[in-house]
């Protein structure tokens, strides 16, 4: 009877060790959001876009100068004024040019003066050659003096329509119509027209039709094409986003540093006139976009767990394969992709949580927008959990339920 008793006690004292033991692995287990930083598979639009900044700048910008030189002495613009095409910008001091008019008249009445007598000696040569009583060579010299004396005439005439001349452009007119975007003379400053004209005044045509001006890397430009969309921003206003349209490439490159870069020019369209010139812009150009594509973070791409929590993998799919290459299609004429891309595409595996440990699924990577990747892979559906870091240290690893390495729970007795 006794040993019946002690053999009862050491049943339920075996059967309470057997449920401590069940309840601390319970209570021990680590769930897989406690390992591991998750995000899900997405399905969606994806663009690609390169970048650059570059400066706003109206499309045509007029810098007036003057071919004379003189001293400001009326101003009748200022910034941001309105002008039309030949409205009078500004006056130079005339007095020096109304003085040369009127040496140079006085050359022309001399020079008349001179024609009227040569014409006169001239004839009388003739009456007087007919006669004999002057020789050839008289009558030669006397109309070779004519000549002279009208090619006289003619040269101080020519003097007289450039200092005539240099008094109209004393006067500043604008060339064309539109805003005054910047002043460089005040009243009473002298400006000197030498080899190279003076900017006194520049105009902008119209800033409802403005572009930008930016430098995009040479590994960037085979991307970027004429017609594409762009997209930036600017300081002035953080919140807001604009559009425009890649307009020219220019061929002439640019090295600096031993980097080689090209002038991107951009059209941009500023009805509201909210854009102003000489403003910073951010540019993205959208070279890439893909519709309905599989999107995983990229750091589900860089994620790269121990070997141990490898339970599978999936192989990449076939050339076949409804979600292989060929999933990725260009619509014709839209510039638009399904999928990934089949060329240019590269390889990459991502980690999938399935059962509680990660699955290496290997993916087709396609166009990225920084955040994102387009990706194709078998047994890939959004929704699905990819790892993207780990939550805990690599220490902590050995805590897991199953390693026997780890440290040991409570002893009960």
């Amino acid at each position: 009877m006794k040993r019946i008793k002690h053999t009862l006690i050491l049943s339920v004292l075996i059967a309470l060790v057997g449920a401590s033991y069940w309840y601390y692995k319970q209570t021990q287990q680590i769930n897989p959001e406690d390992l591991y930083r998750l995000d899900e598979v997405t399905q969606g639009h994806i663009e690609q876009t390169v970048s650059a900044n570059g400066t706003l700048n109206p499309v045509s910008l007029i810098s007036v100068g003057t071919q004379v030189s003189g001293i400001v002495k009326k101003m009748y613009v200022d910034f941001n004024d309105v002008v039309k095409k030949d409205q009078v910008l500004m006056e130079l001091d005339s007095r020096l040019f109304n003085a040369q008019i009127a040496q140079s008249q006085g050359n022309v009445r001399n020079n008349e003066a001179a024609v009227e007598l040569a014409i006169a000696n001239e004839k009388r040569m003739r009456q007087l050659y007919a006669q004999e009583y002057v020789s050839r060579q008289e009558l030669d010299t006397a109309v070779q003096v004519l000549k002279s004396a009208r090619a006289q005439l003619e040269t101080a005439r020519g003097a007289l329509a450039r200092d005539v001349t240099n008094l109209n452009l004393s006067i500043i007119r604008s060339p064309v119509a539109g805003v005054v975007v910047n002043r460089v003379v005040d009243v009473g400053q002298t400006v000197a027209a030498s080899f190279q004209t003076p900017t006194l005044i520049q105009i902008a045509q119209d800033l409802s039709k403005m572009q930008i001006d930016t430098s995009f890397a040479e590994a960037d430009i085979g991307k970027i094409k004429e017609g594409q969309r762009v997209n930036f921003n600017v300081d002035a206003f953080p919140d807001r986003s604009f559009e425009g349209v890649v307009k020219q490439l220019r061929l002439n490159s640019t090295n600096t540093s031993n980097v080689v870069t090209y002038n991107v020019v951009v059209s941009v369209d500023n009805q509201d006139l909210t854009l102003l010139p000489g403003m910073t812009a951010y540019v993205n150009i959208i070279v890439d976009r893909a519709r309905h594509a599989l999107l995983v973070p990229n750091a589900a791409l860089r994620y790269k767990p121990k070997l141990a929590d490898i339970v599978s993998k999936q192989p990449l799919p076939r050339e076949g394969d409804g979600d292989g290459k060929r999933a990725w299609r260009r619509h014709e004429g839209k510039g638009e992709r399904r999928g990934v891309p089949a060329a240019g595409s590269t390889t990459g595996t991502i980690y999938v949580l399935r059962a509680g440990k990660p699955v290496m699924v290997r993916v087709y990577a396609g166009i990225t927008d920084g955040r994102s990747t387009a990706v194709t892979g078998n047994g890939l559906a959004a929704g699905d959990k990819v790892i993207v870091g780990e939550l805990q240290s690599d220490n902590s690893a050995n805590n897991r339920p199953g390693n026997n390495n780890g440290p040991r729970g409570p002893r009960m007795f």
